[in-house]
């Protein structure tokens, strides 16, 4: 699986002079930390890193040919991963890999992934003349509007793996357990099931809507 860093070091065997500003600048930052402290590597120099290799991989896909883009893509076992970084490249073009030394990671590839929803915050960022952790979050908790409550409609029907739809009735739950005892005792005495004496009842009460019924004096109306 392809990392940032791999990445960038991977720019740095196949660079061309073309490449040679982002080269540069790694080599630079990788010269301020010692082979000791190599693995205390500062998020700065990660999200730089990401940064800088989001860039570079945009460029290739753009000045190679479709077949040389995918043949780099292989050969470095980076095939479905590249997404990930040229939304980050298309995202943040408009900055350059420094703007974001203060951010951590995780909110770089959230933005890139979410970039049309986040576009906004995209935008006020370049009005920033420092980008600091807390500036993004602020803007990003002012993008998100809060959602009116709707109360949830009830809804009888589920579905099958298949697509296909039922309808299920919820739980009926009465004190003395009356439509229960009723339905059991109309299965038990006429071999129906509970499924063919709702749908009886049903009709049947729809009909009474529709005026096709009239209920005698003292009966229960459904």
């Amino acid at each position: 699986m392809m990392t940032p860093v791999q990445g960038v070091i991977a720019a740095q065997v196949n660079s061309k002079s073309k490449l040679k500003p982002y080269v540069e600048q790694k080599a630079d930052t990788t010269k301020s930390v010692s082979a000791e402290n190599f693995s205390f590597q500062t998020l700065a120099d990660v999200t730089k890193t990401i940064l800088l290799h989001a860039f570079w991989l945009s460029e290739q896909k753009q000045q190679l040919s479709l077949k040389d883009y995918k043949k780099l893509l292989f050969d470095q076992g980076w095939k479905g991963e590249e997404k990930k970084y040229l939304k980050i490249a298309a995202a943040f073009g408009k900055f350059s890999p420094q703007d974001f030394a203060q951010i951590e990671p995780r909110t770089i590839y959230q933005l890139a992934e979410n970039s049309k929803k986040y576009q906004q915050v995209l935008d006020r960022l370049l009005d920033l003349s420092e980008i600091t952790q807390e500036s993004v979050r602020s803007l990003i908790k002012k993008q998100r509007t809060p959602r009116e409550a709707r109360p949830e409609k009830p809804s009888i029907w589920r579905r099958v793996k298949n697509g296909r739809r039922y309808c299920q009735i919820p739980p009926i739950h009465e004190p003395l357990e009356e439509t229960g005892t009723t339905l059991q005792r109309m299965m038990d005495e006429e071999g129906l099931s509970a499924q063919q004496i709702v749908a009886e009842a049903i009709a049947l009460r729809q009909a009474y809507k529709e005026g096709q019924l009239v209920f005698k004096e003292g009966t229960t109306k459904p």
